[in-house]
């Protein structure tokens, strides 16, 4: 019973692009690890720039800066 969780800054992401993603690591899940498809769980978390660092820096004045 897989479960991956999948972290992205939330910066808008479609549902259609979040689809794709689940789909697609099932998919290597499946293939890769030779599990099942209807017990693989894949889980999007979307976390605020301001929450999200590199560096030392936010993500959200990493964004500010590059502009």
């Amino acid at each position: 019973m897989p479960l991956v969780n999948i972290k992205i800054t939330k910066e808008g992401a479609t549902k259609e692009q979040k689809e794709e993603l689940i789909e697609g690591v099932t998919d290597l899940i499946v293939k890769t690890l030779n599990k099942n498809r209807a017990t693989t769980f894949v889980i999007i978390e979307e976390v605020e720039m301001e929450n999200w660092g590199v560096g030392g820096i936010s993500v959200e004045n990493l964004r500010k800066k590059s502009v």
